[in-house]
């Protein structure tokens, strides 16, 4: 179940709605939708919350990039509003590297026996062996792109708010109401749970 909420600072303090991400598509679409809920271009939160699996928090200050965070990235990537916060540029990859991730899963089952290699022992020792040295010198194989397990993004995006980096790393569950709270907007927020 996902919950996902707005949160836009104005002089009188925070301002909460709830959003529909139906019509959301991509981070693009998230900012835009941030940028509309936005007071005179002061900040806008937007929280995002899959039920004791992962949550992410993407911080929009008037036309500056979005600030993301994402509590467990494997998880999030598991979810397709997850994936929307999953930018390359969050996960360390080249623009365009999702397409070249699938095809590398499409040759998940090949072994090298179909381009007629024999089965044969001696080919899985070689290759045992070079799964010893994977990671030293071979970044193009698909460990490099693998998309990790605990925390991404800017651990930093709450700091100036009230919430530090340590505090924000130690949240797991019902962590939009722990946030909310240390923003001072638990009430806000509460109105449109």
């Amino acid at each position: 179940m996902y919950f996902a909420a707005l949160l836009a600072r104005t002089e009188d303090g925070w301002k909460a709605s709830d959003t529909e991400l139906d019509d959301v598509e991509s981070l693009s679409d998230l900012t835009d939708l941030a940028r509309e809920a936005s007071v005179d271009e002061d900040t806008v939160l937007v929280f995002i919350e899959q039920e004791d699996a992962w949550f992410g928090v993407i911080r929009v200050d008037g036309e500056e990039d979005p600030r993301i965070y994402v509590s467990n990235a494997s998880a999030a990537a598991r979810s397709s509003y997850g994936e929307i916060l999953l930018t390359d540029e969050l996960l360390g990859r080249e623009p365009g590297a999702e397409v070249t991730i699938a095809a590398l899963e499409e040759l998940v089952g090949l072994d090298g026996t179909e381009d007629g290699e024999p089965d044969t022992p001696d080919n899985h020792d070689n290759h045992d062996n070079h799964d010893d040295n994977a990671g030293t010198d071979d970044d193009d194989g698909p460990d490099a792109d693998v998309v990790p397990a605990g925390p991404l993004g800017d651990t930093g995006v709450l700091s100036d708010l009230g919430l530090p980096e340590a505090e924000l790393l130690m949240l797991r569950t019902d962590a939009m109401a722990e946030i909310a709270d240390a923003l001072g907007a638990a009430e806000v927020l509460e109105t449109v749970r």
